[in-house]
């Protein structure tokens, strides 16, 4: 018996939606039960080559070979520091969206420098320490961690870090528990923003008092100093003296080094400070329950002392080598944790860095390579005067970050053109030496886009928080506050690959063993994350999804 026309082709229609759907359902990987976001602050992308053959094998190395490696992944806009690192990773989008242009910004309308995560409004939880005021008020954009939960209620987002910033930008404005390092005291603290009182489990951590017991120890190599052949010699003068020290070498008696410098910020420049940052995030897994549910959870954990350690000593220094050694261990500690504790298939897990750094500018300078630095200070007083005497007043109030800002409502009183006094400002900084590119802030909200230096500074400026010039260096330079002949230590924050490529791979359920060679953007990762946690875009995310983790060609 033959079928009605319009019956058949209802038939044929169903079968083949039904066929599709289900074939969709197949290819799609379970959910995990949890989300690992790892954040190295200030690891450069060579460091997975340079030291791989010392690192064990449970750690970068098992990721980078059981993983998707993407080897060319780079921060797209200026400036490459800690906060707008962390914001853009977590919300898929550039500081002129999410609002985290620094780690510290000149505040007209308080005529100060404001932290990036600074919040008088509220106070310490666990500490009376200055550092717990604290919130995330500043961040203008969701985070993929504020996206689960508006999706999922019952899902759990933890953060920690070192650095108060670097736990409270990846927890977003709806984190859990957001925690960093207490200067104070030694443990970890939070802000009332978050909680009136700490978790049990977070004071019975910190009445251990793990911290005093890594400070009488000494931090010496973890294998014979002479086989770090991948870094330069063990006493150099491009690296910054300890508390107590005379040299800048092995052995570091910590113990000596507080005796020196009261307190607990020597501690922080040393290995055994990830070491117990790896402790506390491995205790709020197990007591927060992650992954133990239905709901997808998210644990953000950001080691600040690769930074911290970094700044004093430099990438080719011997003190750096050891710290990824042994980085590298609590790196695989916490992988045989949550495999065994959540299981092989149900995390995912990336990680990355929120940028890299510059070679020690004087190193580069004594092995005849470009590099340098800008004595800011005596151009900038010549700036101010030459201000005055064009337009009759000095309405330059302050100079940070290479962005110079001006009073505008001064401007305003005295009737001065802000484009006129922009236009001005930039031709006199483009002569200072070192310089590279100048920007007024008019030019950088038109649109259109002049070149890549122009279109990443753009992408990192905001009216309200940034400057009303802003400057790019010449590749190898830094900023310096001092005349000195010869400099210690280095920094980031600029445009070019030494601070913009930075390691990023990803592990787990559904992750399939791959390498992949094409540019990716940072803001990527949020995007990426979208489908793994079936969620909607957070609302300013302009990344894309990497399809090849997705298993979409």
């Amino acid at each position: 018996m033959k079928l009605p026309i319009a019956k058949f082709f209802y038939c044929a229609f169903s079968l083949l939606t039904s066929f599709s759907f289900s074939t969709t359902f197949a290819q799609q990987a379970p959910k995990p039960k949890l989300v690992v976001g790892i954040v190295v602050d200030q690891m450069c992308y060579e460091y997975l080559y340079r030291y791989q053959a010392k690192f064990s094998k449970n750690g970068f190395v098992k990721l980078m070979k059981n993983g998707t490696h993407c080897r060319n992944t780079q921060y797209n806009y200026v400036p490459t520091y800690t906060g707008p690192g962390h914001a853009s990773i977590y919300t898929g989008t550039t500081p002129s969206n999410h609002g985290i242009v620094a780690n510290d910004w000149y505040s007209r309308s308080l005529q100060k420098e404001i932290n990036c995560v600074g919040d008088t409004n509220y106070s310490g939880v666990g500490s009376d320490y200055k550092g717990g005021k604290c919130s995330p008020q500043n961040l203008k954009a969701n985070t993929v961690t504020d996206q689960l939960k508006l999706t999922y209620p019952n899902a759990k987002v933890i953060s920690v870090s070192i650095k108060d910033r670097s736990a409270i930008l990846p927890g977003g404005h709806l984190s859990d528990g957001s925690y960093w390092f207490d200067y104070k005291t030694g443990g970890f603290m939070t802000s009332s923003y978050y909680k009136i009182r700490l978790p049990l489990w977070v004071k019975a951590f910190n009445d251990e008092k793990k911290v005093d017991h890594y400070m009488s120890q000494t931090w010496n190599t973890l294998l014979d100093i002479n086989q770090y052949t991948e870094s330069g010699p063990d006493d150099t003068p491009y690296e910054a003296l300890m508390p107590g020290k005379t040299t800048p070498t092995f052995p570091y008696d910590l113990k000596a080094m507080q005796a020196a410098k009261p307190g607990y910020e020597v501690f922080t420049v040393t290995p055994f400070a990830n070491t117990y940052l790896a402790d506390f995030a491995l205790q709020a897994l197990k007591n927060e329950k992650l992954g133990q549910d239905s709901e997808t959870d998210f644990l953000c954990v950001s080691f600040s002392t690769p930074d911290i350690a970094g700044h004093a000593f430099g990438p080719y220094s011997v003190e750096i080598e050891d710290m990824y050694l042994r980085l590298d261990l609590e790196i695989a500690r916490m992988l045989q944790e949550l495999e065994t504790t959540v299981g092989k298939n149900n995390f995912v897990l990336f990680i990355t860095a929120d940028h890299a750094v510059v070679p020690v500018p004087q190193y580069l300078t004594d092995r005849k390579l470009p590099g340098g630095y800008l004595y800011a200070a005596p151009h900038y007083e010549t700036l101010k005067a030459k201000v005055k005497d064009r337009f009759g007043v000095d309405f330059i109030v302050h100079d940070d970050n290479n962005n110079i800002y001006f009073d505008r409502t001064l401007m305003t009183e005295k009737s001065i053109n802000l484009s006129v006094a922009q236009e001005f400002v930039k031709d006199e900084v483009r002569y200072w030496p070192g310089v590279k590119r100048v920007f007024t802030a008019i030019e950088l909200e038109q649109a259109g886009v002049d070149d890549e230096w122009k279109d990443m500074i753009r992408r990192g400026y905001r009216f309200h928080e940034s400057g009303d010039v802003i400057y790019l260096l010449e590749p190898g330079y830094l900023p310096t506050g001092s005349n000195s002949t010869t400099h210690k230590g280095t920094s980031h924050g600029s445009s070019f690959n030494y601070d913009t490529h930075v390691p990023l791979i990803w592990y787990g359920s559904g992750i399939p063993k791959q390498e992949i060679y094409r540019h990716i953007d940072i803001v990527d990762i949020t995007a990426t994350l979208v489908p793994i946690l079936r969620i909607q875009k957070p609302n300013a995310t302009t990344g894309q999804p990497i399809l090849e983790i997705l298993n979409k060609k």
